[in-house]
């Protein structure tokens, strides 16, 4: 129709955030700490995971809790990256972006 514009891609929704992801944990035997470490989500994710990565996630998903690396930033990194999982239409559960 003349002043829409269709890209061809559909964001993907309600995929189970929780689930995907457990289920993953479940075949890579455990996933770490997944539901509340940065770190260990990337990992699950095969992502990089380095202080630099997450310097870098921190200013896309505009996160300024703590310093570069710390406990502080690292947890608010993980709500903000479950929230915008959550924006994008995935199913994610409270309990992991609060």
């Amino acid at each position: 129709m003349p002043g829409q514009q269709q890209s061809g891609v559909q964001p993907i929704s309600n995929v189970d955030v929780e689930k995907v992801l457990s289920d993953l944990a479940a075949k890579k035997g455990g996933g770490g700490n997944w539901r509340t470490s940065i770190v260990d989500t990337l990992k699950l994710l095969d992502m990089d995971s380095s202080l630099d990565a997450r310097k870098q996630l921190a200013e896309e998903l505009q996160v300024h809790a703590g310093a570069h690396g710390s406990a502080e930033q690292n947890i608010a990194l993980q709500k903000a990256l479950m929230r915008k999982i959550g924006e994008n239409g995935g199913k994610v559960p409270d309990s992991l972006k609060d």
